[in-house]
């Protein structure tokens, strides 16, 4: 066998089977039309495999886990329990468990959260049918798709899946919806005759390809190309070769993560260094027990300085967030896309179905007589106006009805109304024919019952055109079809004036120009007959005039580009469409760029023509690409995230499933959506609207705000339990503490701890979580869509947050301290007791802080009264839920068990109460100070 696809199992290289004629195809296949012997066929199984798509292999829950597992901060906190439990047989054992249980809540939540992962290799396998029927030894066959070979004759017929890439050889009226592999709503219509060897996907007439669907007529083909040497294929290909890429959130965060991992470890070095040193000068022992002894403290630090509730704090914020987004028709498969929108530069959107209507529709029509008519209305349904040079026309010229009647009656589709939605049946084109007609006031099925239709010659693309025999004033036939087809069989026009053919050829040129599909209608008297053949069609006929369709924008789609555009994300399109009808499209969408010496649109076929540096730098420039293939759509997203921009990618088709994955947030449609592309994207779009993606991108800046709010709301806590614990090892005094041994009274000279890793732990992750999280219910900031993208490289902690940070840690720091050393000497002993309550002082301390510090974060630049002090309701929820919960901690006999705290009383809870507060003027001031300007 010579030609083929080169790659696994021996396969031979690839050919341009497109530019081939059929004969030629046939002998390079070495097959015959009666298709291959039973032995050629297994021997061919053998040599090139089974006709299936290569599935990649998933991670495994293992591996799930250990991605959980593997990040620095969770290292240092599942040392610090094993040090703990080592150290001390004890009490170390009670903190090293709680440690411990916070590591597997927080594995368990990214777990769940990562096994949902989409499955779209898996997804792309179910393309291809089970059963064909095909020829063997000259016998129909029904054979497993699993059994095709290169070589195999395919009988294909109308409602048939394609199961593999294969040369026409025969075919009848075939048409192809090849819309999940080029994007394409109108179904193909394919031709034997073979094509220009670059052509793309979407221009390779002569080819099927698998994963499509037969949507008319019947064919033939040839086997050329079978599992991963196919087009689906080579997408499952592109697809195991993308990567899921980070968020700029969860960049920021891995990066913070090191930063704090490696501040602990340096600092609980030197606390344990110090403290050492420290012991050993107070009580004399040697090193090796002073060591064992300070370890606590540097396992405390450890504790204390790991924001442990923040990847909670992250997932339930985003999680509230995709809630939002449903509400706004966007569903969220993957949390971290929330985030993600909330930084994107650029939008490439398909342009079927997401910016126009998915509806083909008239909006221009011409006669020779009357000249150039607008139809509006909106889509399919049969509502508009008759317009001419922007003023109404409440009746149409005869020779308009006349043009409309012929669209009616030269026509197989249908309009129905179902379930409250107006659909077609039948072909698109013809629809939109049929819904012209109804806006105009021509009612079609009264139309089609006075002109019964004797006869048809059906559309077929050698011929391009449909012709059809109607019993009206003693027999009509009617033409309709490409322009250049049905001019070339006119010579006159109504009323027997001479067709000015020039005159109707610039009015194509005008209409094709607006990105429309042009339409000619012909129309002459039979006779007599009640059948026609196709020597009644070569010429006498008398010319009707043209109908312009194309499928128009969404209008909310041009409000939301211009939503997009004030909050400076640019919005590229990329579609397997024609690139005159994408610059038509475009330019009502107000999405061609600025600079005129920008391309306005540039071809699938230049960008195969491109270095990286040109792609990069066409991709940058143009805002417009059409007859793109899977591979140019692949390109395109890369060459926008060289130049550090952000992408969202929408798309519906198999062909778009690559990019959707590589892009930094994939959108695919949930209406026309295939499987594929959901699995490889992050959000879904229920109402396949690009406005729906404006919205959600605005619900992602509310979202990644108030993460910011809670990032500045959990780090001062971290940092100043930290500065709590450094103060203590470096100042604090050493004092005699008595403790109970089996029975028998020790005092033990030890250098006093403020709190303990446990206690640390409540105020992390119990206290910080409860009121973190209603900050994520915080309204959207009143400029949220009118500031341009945050850059990605900027770092999340801004200069004022690390400011805000150092600030409350020192007055947290000031107050836990201060209120420890207080309660601890108003006690006048050195039992467990006094330490615990004074302990116990200092944590509610904190927590009081925290509360204060709350209703401060709600907004980073306006103060409460300002925002609304109710505009969140959830806030003073999670207030009530801290003070019960702290109130447990005080008084519950259980709580002392586990944290070792002791009851306080009323006194001492109102001196925390005080004490915190004082966080409220301090960043009051810290405010107006920055907002002066």
């Amino acid at each position: 066998m010579n030609g083929g696809s080169s790659g696994a199992a021996g396969m031979p290289d690839r050919q341009p089977w497109h530019a081939l004629g059929v004969d030629e195809t046939v002998a390079r296949m070495e097959t015959r039309p009666d298709g291959l012997t039973n032995a050629e066929a297994v021997q061919r199984l053998k040599t090139y495999g089974s006709n299936v798509i290569p599935r990649g292999k998933g991670d495994t829950a293992l591996d799930l886990i250990w991605r959980q597992v593997n990040n620095p901060l969770i290292w240092v906190l599942i040392v610090s329990a094993l040090v703990a439990m080592a150290v001390d047989p004890t009490g170390g054992v009670k903190n090293g468990l709680v440690i411990l249980a916070v590591v597997v809540l927080n594995t368990i939540i990214g777990f769940v959260q990562e096994f949902k992962a989409g499955k779209a290799i898996e997804a792309l396998s179910r393309m291809v049918p089970e059963n064909v029927s095909a020829l063997r030894e000259g016998r129909k066959l029904t054979l497993p798709a699993a059994d095709l070979v290169p070589g195999d004759m395919v009988l294909l017929a109308s409602g048939d899946k394609v199961p593999a890439d294969m040369r026409l050889i025969q075919l009848r009226n075939l048409q192809i919806e090849e819309a999940a592999l080029t994007g394409e709503s109108v179904p193909t219509e394919k031709r034997l005759a073979p094509v220009a060897s670059e052509a793309g996907i979407g221009d390779r007439t002569c080819m099927v390809f698998g994963g499509t669907l037969v949507t008319y007529g019947t064919g033939t083909a040839v086997v050329v190309e079978t599992g991963a040497r196919t087009e689906l294929g080579r997408i499952s290909t592109m697809l195991r070769e993308t990567t899921d890429l980070q968020t700029p959130l969860t960049k920021a965060l891995a990066k913070i993560g090191w930063y704090i991992t490696i501040a602990i470890v340096v600092i609980a070095i030197g606390i344990l260094l110090l403290g050492t040193w420290r012991t050993m000068a107070e009580t004399g022992v040697e090193w090796l027990p002073a060591l064992r002894e300070t370890v606590i403290f540097a396992i405390a630090l450890a504790v204390g300085a790991i924001p442990e509730g923040l990847p909670a704090i992250v997932t339930i914020a985003l999680a509230i967030g995709v809630q939002r987004m449903a509400t706004r028709r966007a569903v969220v498969r993957k949390l971290p896309a929330v985030e993600t929108l909330g930084s994107t530069t650029v939008i490439c959107s398909d342009k079927t179905g997401t910016l126009t209507r998915n509806e083909m529709t008239v909006q221009e029509l011409w006669t020779p007589a009357s000249g150039a008519f607008a139809v509006s209305g909106v889509g399919y349904a049969p509502k508009g106006q008759l317009q001419r040079e922007g003023t109404l026309v409440k009746t149409a010229p005869a020779d308009l009805t006349d043009l409309l009647l012929a669209g009616v009656l030269c026509n197989d589709a249908s309009l129905a109304n179902e379930e409250g939605q107006w659909k077609i049946h039948g072909d698109p084109t013809e629809g939109a024919l049929v819904v012209a007609a109804e806006k105009v006031a021509l009612d079609v099925e009264k139309a089609r019952a006075q002109h019964k239709r004797l006869d048809t010659i059906p559309f077929e693309s050698e011929n391009q055109f449909m012709a059809t025999l109607h019993a009206q004033d003693g027999g009509r036939i009617l033409l309709k079809g490409a322009p250049e087809a049905v001019l070339k069989r006119c010579a006159t026009t109504p009323g027997g004036r001479v067709l000015d053919m020039e005159a109707v050829l610039r009015e194509v040129e005008k209409l094709a120009a607006k990105g429309m599909r042009v339409l000619a209608f012909a129309a002459q008297p039979a006779r007599g007959q009640t059948g026609i053949e196709m020597h009644d069609t070569q010429s006498g006929f008398t010319f009707l005039g043209l109908q312009g369709m194309i499928d128009p924008p969404r209008p909310e789609a041009i409000a939301a580009i211009a939503l997009c555009h004030q909050a400076g994300i640019t919005v590229k399109m990329i579609t397997g469409d024609h690139q005159g009808t994408a610059q038509a499209i475009a330019d009502q969408l107000n999405i061609l760029p600025k600079n005129p010496a920008a391309p306005k649109a540039i071809a699938g076929a230049q960008l195969a023509q491109m270095s990286e540096v040109q792609l990069r730098d066409a991709a940058g420039a143009c805002n417009v690409f059409a007859r793109v293939a899977p591979e140019h759509k692949l390109g395109l997203v890369r060459a926008l995230q060289s130049r550090n921009e952000v992408v969202a990618m929408t798309g519906d088709g198999v062909n778009d499933a690559p990019a959707l994955k590589q892009a930094n947030i994939g959108v695919a449609m949930g209406i026309t959506g295939t499987s594929v592309s959901k699995e490889a994207a992050g959000i879904v779009l229920a109402d396949d609207n690009f406005a729906s993606i404006a919205a959600a991108v605005e619900e992602g800046r509310r979202v990644y705000d108030n993460l910011i709010k809670s990032l500045a709301f959990v780090l001062p806590t971290n940092l100043g339990l930290a500065l709590i614990l450094m103060w203590a090892v470096a100042f604090f005094p050493f004092a005699d503490v008595t403790h109970v041994i089996d029975g028998v009274a020790h005092t033990m000279r030890e250098l006093l701890m403020p709190m303990t890793p446990a206690q640390l732990l409540w105020i992390n992750l119990v206290a910080a979580v409860a009121l973190a999280l209603p900050l994520a219910f915080e309204a959207k900031e009143p400029n949220v869509m009118r500031r341009p993208p945050r850059n990605p490289a900027a770092p999340v902690l801004s200069g004022f947050v690390v400011m805000r940070t150092f600030v409350v840690a020192i007055l947290m720091t000031a107050g836990a301290l201060g209120l420890f050393l207080y309660e601890f000497r108003a006690a006048g002993d050195s039992g467990p007791a006094a330490l615990a309550k004074a302990q116990t002082m200092a944590v509610t301390t904190v927590i009081m802080f925290q509360i204060f510090y709350l209703l401060n974060c709600r907004s980073l630049r306006d103060s409460m009264l300002k925002i609304g002090v109710f505009s969140n309701k959830t806030v003073f929820v999670g207030i009530a839920a801290i003070l019960v919960l702290q109130a447990l901690f005080v008084y519950a006999p259980f709580m002392h068990e586990i944290f070792a705290s002791a009851p306080l009383s009323a006194g001492d809870v109102l001196l925390s109460i005080v004490v915190g507060a004082l966080i409220l003027p301090v960043i009051g001031l810290e405010k107006w100070w920055r907002n002066r300007g």
